[in-house]
């Protein structure tokens, strides 16, 4: 699923006031911290998700694994901290998307 622009933009203005739920941290991006936010996804459709300092991950790193392991879309990238969303098996975000 690619969105559009209008999505996107849709899509940020809704993250904007939200605050990071997952950390990456010293021990960077595993099996288990994935699944946990494929998870969060499926009940929250859009997080953010901030690398620390501490972290040997690349944001970019990161939103390519995220994407490939979940299926997901990482809407933007600022800096440290990475806006993601996936589309729920129930109808919440999804039915701006099929505008």
């Amino acid at each position: 699923m690619e969105l559009r622009g209008k999505q996107k933009s849709y899509l940020k203005s809704q993250a904007h006031h939200l605050q990071p739920i997952f950390q990456v941290g010293k021990g960077g991006l595993n099996e288990q911290l994935i699944h946990q936010i494929g998870e969060a996804l499926e009940k929250r459709e859009l997080i953010k998700i901030n690398l620390l300092q501490n972290t040997e991950e690349n944001a970019q790193d990161v939103a390519v694994t995220l994407e490939q392991e979940l299926n997901c879309q990482v809407v933007q990238i600022i800096g440290r901290v990475l806006v993601v969303f996936k589309p729920s098996s129930q109808e919440k975000i999804k039915k701006f998307l099929l505008l």
